[in-house]
């Protein structure tokens, strides 16, 4: 890198600015956290970046500011989209006002994830466009093209990004863009059925979308009428460097938009080659839509695996193209082989995981760092299943569930759970781990639900951790609060020793 040069993630905070986005509301997890960190540390954007309780509330909030005629930035993971997507369906046939980008951080290899999943089936599901870049360049090109599409076509747009775009460099002479008024939100929308606005949808705004990504100025060069490659997002620029290091004549086909796919630009490329290769990473999205002649190879296939791809991969397939399939020899990784993920040995609820590891019941976790004491030498607790999914988990357990959830995963949607397990009179054991940070995603602030939780419940003991309780009185404690019917909450204060 030279002194020239930004980063992917300083793409997004000097689009932003160039684009004339007004507010950015996130949710933290990688990749996207440091992104934000990078807008809250401007001097501008301070004040107009906001940490969300929970991503549905990001988008809702972000609509609020389209709808205002204010352009926005939604920054969340991958698993994140799951819990916007309530709003995010309804938006597309709602229409919205000002230009709303949702920046989708994939993680390819799941290095920091629960799944592995995939943000550009949110394209099809939702009826939304999206974007795949493959560098930063792309990437901004691809947030400038998102605002214009979002504001002509009356709809959120999604432009999905994974760690090696993020950490790749570019120019830094970006361009600003045709400057232009953002428009509000137009309720003569109001006037249509449900029906009626879905139709208005598919007559107006769908053909839109699709103009868009026929026309779409992508990498795109034929050099042989044997092999082609078919590729979106980073994966191209390692496509790229294979055929530039090993001097291969190997055509290329890199979308930028992938939602909706550019089928007439796809069928030409597909038609001019004996042997089409698609790579791309996470799932067999692109794949699944052309792969109806034996030409087409990919994951489906066996020639390129799932999640994330490196140069060998496509090596690997090449040497293979004439084989109609390839068998599937995957084996699963291990923690014993990557390492282990440890709970820190200075967290102070170390005596707390150990205890819970001796209990012959089964213990609902959550995400955040309880996830870390399920392997061994605690295993001390049993499921993972989302963020704030503890609580619910543990009420289908038999007899008087326990749940351990940390004070984020509560406010981000743990709170529900809680809610529900009292107006439906399930026994349950909460263990709040109340040390007031999002530890497992870079410390930011957690509200403090300490009264509304008193409003709820009765059966609260405070347990501060600073003192150093004795594993036996802690054991004996727990005892106690599975003897008694309904719902007992521990609030087990602690400070991180990271934050």
């Amino acid at each position: 890198m030279n002194e020239r040069q930004i980063s992917g993630k300083d793409v997004i905070l000097k689009a932003a600015g160039l684009l004339e986005v007004k507010l950015v509301s996130a949710v933290a997890g990688y990749p996207v956290t440091s992104i934000v960190n990078l807008f809250r540390n401007d001097d501008f954007w301070a004040d107009n970046t906001f940490w969300m309780i929970n991503e549905k509330v990001a988008l809702e909030t972000a609509l609020g500011a389209s709808v205002a005629g204010r352009r926005s930035f939604v920054l969340t993971k991958h698993v994140g989209m799951n819990v916007l997507c309530d709003p995010l369906v309804t938006s597309a046939t709602h229409t919205i006002g000002a230009g709303l980008v949702i920046i989708a951080g994939d993680d390819p290899g799941a290095k920091a994830s629960q799944n592995e999943q995939d943000s550009r089936y949110f394209g099809p599901l939702a009826e939304v466009p999206v974007f795949d870049p493959a560098t930063p360049e792309k990437l901004f090109d691809s947030l400038k093209e998102a605002i214009e599409l979002s504001e002509k076509a009356s709809i959120p747009v999604i432009v999905r990004v994974t760690s090696r775009l993020l950490e790749s460099f570019c120019e830094s002479a970006l361009l600003r863009p045709k400057g232009s008024v953002p428009p509000e939100f137009d309720r003569s929308v109001w006037d249509y059925t449900m029906k009626g606005k879905h139709q208005r949808f598919h007559s107006m705004s769908y053909p839109l979308m699709g103009d868009y990504s026929q026309s779409q100025d992508c990498l795109c060069h034929i050099d042989t009428t044997k092999t082609g490659i078919i590729s979106s997002g980073y994966p191209a620029c390692l496509v790229e460097k294979f055929i530039e290091e090993s001097n291969s004549r190997i055509s290329h086909l890199a979308l930028d938009m992938v939602y909706p796919l550019p089928i007439k630009k796809l069928k030409r490329f597909i038609d001019h080659h004996e042997y089409v290769l698609v790579v791309e990473e996470t799932e067999d999205y692109i794949e699944s839509h052309i792969s109806i002649e034996d030409t087409i190879k990919g994951k489906s296939t066996g020639h390129i695996p799932h999640g994330k791809i490196e140069k060998e991969h496509i090596l690997h397939a090449l040497e293979n193209i004439k084989k109609t399939h390839m068998d599937k020899v995957v084996k699963p990784e291990t923690i014993k082989e990557r390492g282990p993920r440890s709970i820190c040995d200075t967290c102070p609820y170390l005596s707390l995981y150990r205890v819970l590891g001796t209990i012959d019941k089964p213990i609902a976790g959550d995400m955040g760092c309880s996830i870390l004491s399920t392997s061994a030498p605690l295993q001390a607790v049993d499921t993972g299943f989302a963020l704030g999914s503890a609580i619910s988990v543990a009420c289908g357990f038999k007899g008087k569930g326990i749940a351990v959830i940390g004070d984020f995963g509560l406010a981000h949607t743990g709170m529900q759970g809680l809610i529900n397990a009292k107006s439906n009179g399930f026994d349950l054991l909460v263990i709040i781990l109340q040390n007031d940070v999002a530890a497992m995603t870079g410390g930011q602030d957690v509200a403090d639900l300490t009264h509304v939780l008193e409003a709820l419940h009765d059966d609260i003991e405070v347990v501060d951790f600073a003192e150093k309780i004795k594993e036996r009185e802690l054991q004996a404690l727990l005892m106690e609060k599975m003897e008694k019917k309904g719902i007992s909450i521990i609030l087990a204060k602690g400070t991180c020793p990271k934050y």
